[in-house]
Order: C-alpha cells, then sequence, then structure tokens
C-alpha cells in the first residue's frame, strides 16, 4: 500500500523535535550538527530570535489577503531588494521552482514584445538544477530529471558546463537567453570562474540577449557577497532567489531590469500566496541581517575557517576525500569514497551534510554558524571519515 505521504524522497531514518543556531535535537535527546541548513535555506540558522520575532509579530497582525490588494510587507522587501541590487523590480514567489517558471515567461514574452516572438530558446547548462516543475525538468535536461515526463517543455538548448565553443554553436536568432547558476548546487559545488560570468555577459549583450542567472542556492550572502555574481563585477537582466531569503520560511522572487520586465504586465502572471505577509516579513528580517556588510566579512572570515579546515581533512583522508571546491559557505568537499557514505557516516558522527552530483558532499552552513560550532564540525566530520574508511 502506498504512503500517506508520496514516497518521492528516499528520506534519513531522521527526525528533529527541535533546532537552534546550528544545531538539532531529535526527541530521544541527540545533538547534530547541521552543514547543510536545509539546503542552504536556514541562512542565520534553526529558530533565530529575531527571526522568529518578525514572524510572530506579522502572524499576530496579518496572515494572507491575496495579491489584490497592496501588502505593505511585500513593498517593504522588494523595495530593499531594488536598493540592494541591479533590479528595478521584484516579483514574489513562494519557491525557486516557481522563480524559474516566470524567469522562463518573462525572457519568452520579452522578444514577443519586441516583434521576435521566433526568439524562445534558452540556453542552459549541463550539471543544471532549476527546480523540478515542467520548465526546472526540461531546463536542466538530464534523464534523471526528465524521464518518463514527457513531452518536455520545448526552446532548451543544453550546452556542456565550462566549455566555450558549444555556446557559441548554440546560440542562434532564436535564442531568448542564456540561463546558469554562478555556482552550480546540486551539480557538485561547480562554480564558474568570474572571467567567465564576464565573458557570458559580453556574449549576451552582443547576440542581443538577455542574462538569467539562476541563485537560488548560492545567492543571499553564501558566497560571501549578497549574491555570487558581484564577484565579477557583472549585472543579470534577470535573477532567481529563494531558500536563504525567508531563513527557512517558503519565499522566492524573480529580480528584473525594467527593460527585461517590459512584457509582464497586469494579467501576464500572477501567485495566490507569493508576497504575502508572513514571507515577506521574515524576508524583510533575513535582509537586514544579510546586506549589512559587516555580516558578510565575517562570512568571508568563517569560510576561510571552514575551507582551511576542509583541506585539512581532505589531506588526512586522501583515500576518502579528492579535495574541496566551492566559495564562502557554500563548498563541497569531493570524494573518492562514495559521497553517500561519507553522508551515512555522518549520521552515526552526528552531523548533516547534503550529498550532490559529481561523489560531492556539499558544506552549506548557517551563514552566521559560531567558531566554536566551526571546530566541533571538523571533530564530526573527522570522525565520520574515520567510518568510511575503516569500511573500505
Amino acid at each position: 500500500m502506498i504512503p500517506s505521504i508520496l514516497p518521492t524522497y528516499n528520506r534519513a531514518p531522521l527526525s528533529f523535535a527541535s533546532g537552534s543556531g546550528s544545531w538539532l535535537t531529535t526527541d530521544d535527546g541527540r545533538r547534530f550538527l547541521d552543514l547543510g541548513a536545509g539546503i542552504a535555506v536556514n541562512s542565520l540558522g534553526h529558530a533565530h530570535p529575531e527571526l522568529v520575532a518578525a514572524l510572530a509579530a506579522q502572524a499576530g497582525q496579518l496572515w494572507h489577503t491575496s495579491n489584490l490588494y497592496v501588502i505593505p510587507a511585500q513593498q517593504k522587501l522588494a523595495d530593499q531588494l531594488v536598493d540592494l541590487t541591479f533590479a528595478d523590480t521584484v516579483f514574489f514567489t513562494n519557491s525557486g521552482t516557481e522563480s524559474c517558471e516566470l524567469a522562463v515567461k518573462m525572457a519568452r514574452k520579452y522578444f514577443y514584445d519586441k516583434g521576435r516572438p521566433d526568439r524562445v530558446e534558452i540556453i542552459t547548462f549541463e550539471g543544471s538544477f532549476h527546480g523540478r516543475s515542467s520548465a526546472g525538468i526540461a531546463a536542466a535536461g538530464s534523464e534523471k530529471m526528465t524521464k518518463g515526463f514527457g513531452p518536455l517543455l520545448s526552446g532548451f538548448v543544453h550546452v556542456p558546463f565550462g566549455v566555450h565553443d558549444p555556446l557559441h554553436v548554440a546560440v542562434s536568432d532564436k535564442t531568448a537567453a542564456v540561463m546558469i547558476e554562478p555556482i552550480q548546487g546540486e551539480g557538485g559545488i561547480r562554480q564558474v570562474p568570474d572571467h567567465c560570468l564576464k565573458g557570458l555577459r559580453d556574449f549576451c549583450d552582443s547576440h542581443g540577449i538577455l542574462l538569467i542567472f539562476d541563485e537560488v542556492q548560492c545567492g543571499v550572502g553564501r558566497s560571501g557577497k549578497l549574491f555570487a555574481h558581484e564577484w565579477a563585477g557583472i549585472e543579470p537582466d534577470i535573477m532567481m532567489v529563494a531558500k536563504g531569503i525567508g531563513g527557512g520560511f517558503p519565499i522566492g522572487a524573480v529580480l528584473a531590469t525594467q527593460e527585461a520586465a517590459s512584457g509582464m504586465t497586469a494579467g501576464t502572471h500572477g501567485s495566490t500566496y507569493g508576497g504575502n505577509p508572513l514571507g515577506c516579513a521574515v524576508g524583510s528580517a533575513v535582509l537586514e541581517h544579510v546586506a549589512d556588510p559587516a555580516f558578510l566579512s565575517d562570512v568571508n572570515r568563517k569560510a576561510g575557517l571552514m575551507r582551511q579546515g576542509l583541506e585539512g581533512l581532505a589531506a588526512q583522508f586522501p583515500k576518502v576525500f579528492d579535495g574541496v571546491t566551492g566559495s564562502g559557505l557554500m563548498l563541497g568537499l569531493k570524494c573518492r569514497a562514495n559521497n553517500i557514505d561519507v553522508v551515512n557516516a555522518g549520521y552515526v558522527a552526528e552531523v548533516l551534510t547534503v550529498p550532490a552530483a559529481e561523489n560531492v558532499v556539499r558544506i552549506l552552513p548557517a551563514l552566521n554558524i559560531l567558531d566554536d560550532d566551526i571546530k566541533a564540525a571538523f571533530l564530526r566530520l573527522e570522525a565520520a571519515a574515520l567510518i568510511v574508511q575503516s569500511s573500505k
């Protein structure tokens, strides 16, 4: 008999009763150090008091009215994002997947309104992940994502990651946009070098097409900048955001320039829950912390500590690990052993990590992880590595 919860997840045999900071506690009192942060979602850790206060205050006043009316909390968060980024306008969603759907619609509508309805193709990259909706799986294009779900949404052209020539072959007079994650998360913590992001911006400009960044996982301070593309000194036309902006509360957004968003007029898109008062109140509180230059400076300091320790761990266990990848607090342990074995050994050592493609284990801690918790992380990861090494 099928379970009451649709069995689409391979869940670990763990459940948690409470969380505080970078720690999760089970019903029987075991404390796990969380280096996954809900897959880069809990940007300020668990039950951050100021996020709890923001949510509770809004919950005591108003939960939902719909986008038929002005929502002051939504306006406040939109103004924050516009002030802090390249964007002129914001649409709020409930997830990164929903953000992808709008980004695709926006790019195609832009060219439709410019009298080029044939410009519908979006170039994406091998190893990408843009959610599990129809547009998201078609954009990623991998068999793992698409098998059994045809016919797929058309109009996506897939090219290898990190290889220039196929990109130049793929572009045509039907191309509307290039869509890319500045740091691939699910794809194995694969970072696009700054000079390549600059090259992509120039490439899109030279062909008169839009550049879409998916910063759902790498954005909101995780790279050490508010958004990862800032390291390259360039700006997209459209950007997808989610995960960390809600600090654990479901909210996403699409940010865009006035030009890129010009086709999205009244009635062209909508969301029942998108931009609801609860999510926006929490999102504003998250940004007030994460956008602070002093906070981001400390993220970079912690990232240095974390990377140094992970590189030491890789050197200590060369049969288990093969190096470290990523930047900021979006790091990956490249494994020689099976990465799932490392994750499972972490459960025994009471440390939580996240697997990815390319046999990588993701390290995605809260951005405000304490220095003492970073030290504890290395002890627990070492214990996990010893378990894996002894089993080989």
